[in-house]
């Protein structure tokens, strides 16, 4: 816009100030001193009052300007800009801090809304699994049918992901304590570094931009609380923002798998991924030709009750849920040890069942039953250590539980009736052992963008 045609000087005549209207077409026109303000406004209405008033045209336009007139400045936001427009105000001079003309609004020469930069965040339950572990591997739904149960709580990762202007990758992880950067997506993809897990998931990902990601999670690494589909969920979800042909929640599961299962090459099942992005209450049977997730609809006071009723406990011990997975696959080929699996997929429609007719008792006990199984299926899930947290739960108070995930590590999840959880919390106090307060979680992977905000500097009407 060229603001000359809207400007006279404090010296001018009205004869010259009628010649810029003339010019400018809008009927009005401002008036700057010697150091480029503006220090008065001027309408064609007000110049011919005046001249009715005896002024001529060589008069002087200061003797016709308005002192007071409406201004906004240069950072006024667009809201404002629009409410003084519908004041039957037509037209806004903008003026920056020196009180110099930087814009002119109309209803016909609004500011544009920009579009401005975008990052993407996500999040991702962790879950908790009551049955039929060992069924979600590939190996035993190869031949039989698998099925388990489980639930995602409010423990999460976290993720959040902005394109940068170059190709360059840098990674930021909370839970490793530390952050790398890579030149390109090639580098990424060639280089041996702690993140391995994060590159597999960039690499199934394939974005074809750079970017600053930054990962953390509120439980810790290792835990058997499905962790590693927990953050590859969270990561796909924030590149799945990024995506016009966007992935479904069971794609997003798969390429989870992928990353962990296929090309890192983590043995293990699959249920993780699917709790994760899915979350809720799920049953969920395996099959070479199809995997099915079936959400579970209980009661409210099923859910709360059986949240009160059963305690996480960290045992301060980590696993790897890869060699546990590996020996359990040795060991499945005995036809005994598979012949549990099967029973596990039995016990988990039984606990199913339980779980829709609010028999949570019967469900606790099943627990126990599920813990014998597990134990059976390898060496490598249960120790001393372990089985004397168990006992020691069991003798005070609780009715059954199970060490989460493949095993070997963890938490444990212990379901204890109304009357003796505080025994059981004195108990695992005494002997040194947190527990962990969570709810159910019933929405899964969650994603999102969020527009970047501006710097004052950046915040401009024009």
């Amino acid at each position: 816009m060229n603001f000359d045609v809207f400007l006279v000087t404090i010296n001018s005549s009205i004869e010259q100030t009628l010649a810029k209207i003339e010019t400018n077409h809008l009927g009005f026109a401002l008036v700057k001193n010697e150091r480029n303000q503006v220090v008065g406004l001027v309408t064609d209405g007000d110049i011919r009052r005046n001249l009715l008033d005896g002024k001529n045209l060589n008069s002087p336009i200061s003797e016709s300007m308005n002192l007071e007139f409406t201004w906004a400045s240069s950072q006024s936001p667009r809201e404002q800009l629009l409410k003084m427009l519908d004041s039957r105000i037509r037209f806004i001079p903008i003026l920056d801090d020196n009180k110099s003309l930087v814009g002119i609004v109309t209803k016909d020469e609004l500011p544009h809304l920009e579009e401005r930069k975008i990052y993407a965040r996500a999040r991702s339950p962790v879950r908790i699994s009551f049955g039929g572990g060992g069924s979600d591997l590939t190996h035993f739904f190869t031949n039989e049918k698998g099925a388990v149960i489980n639930s995602t709580v409010s423990l999460y990762t976290h993720a959040t992901l902005r394109i940068r202007e170059d190709y360059r990758i840098s990674l930021h992880s909370r839970d490793l304590k530390t952050s790398i950067e890579f030149s390109d997506y090639d580098e990424l993809t060639k280089k041996e570094t702690s993140f391995k897990l994060f590159q597999s998931i960039i690499k199934v990902a394939r974005p074809n931009f750079g970017f600053d990601l930054f990962v953390h999670s509120d439980y810790p690494m290792n835990s058997g609380l499905g962790g590693s589909a927990v953050v590859a969920s969270a990561i796909l979800g924030c590149f799945n923002q990024f995506r016009k042909d966007k992935w479904d929640n069971h794609e997003i599961a798969e390429l989870a798998f992928q990353a962990e299962r296929l090309d890192l090459g983590i043995a293990g099942g699959w249920q993780d991924q699917y709790a994760t992005v899915f979350g809720g209450f799920n049953f969920m049977e395996f099959a070479m030709d199809q995997n099915i997730v079936h959400p579970l609809r209980l009661s409210k006071d099923t859910l709360i009750e059986l949240e009160q009723s059963l305690v996480l406990c960290d045992t301060a011990t980590t696993h790897d849920s890869g060699n546990i997975h590996d020996d359990q696959r040795e060991s499945m080929k005995q036809s005994d040890v598979n012949q549990k699996v099967q029973s596990n997929v039995e016990l988990t429609y039984e606990m199913r069942n339980h779980l829709l007719r609010g028999r949570l008792t019967q469900f606790g006990l099943c627990l126990h039953k599920a813990w014998e199984i597990k134990r059976g299926l390898s060496s490598k899930i249960s120790n001393q250590f372990l089985d004397t947290i168990y006992e020691g739960a069991m003798a005070h108070g609780a009715i059954g539980g199970k060490l989460l995930g493949a095993g070997g590590g963890g938490f444990f999840l212990f379901y204890v009736p109304p009357f003796v959880k505080h025994e059981l919390l004195n108990w695992m106090e005494s002997v040194g052992l947190n527990y962990r307060p969570f709810r159910f979680d019933s929405e899964g992977l969650q994603a999102w963008t969020v527009r970047e905000e501006l710097h004052k500097e950046d915040i401009t009407v024009l």
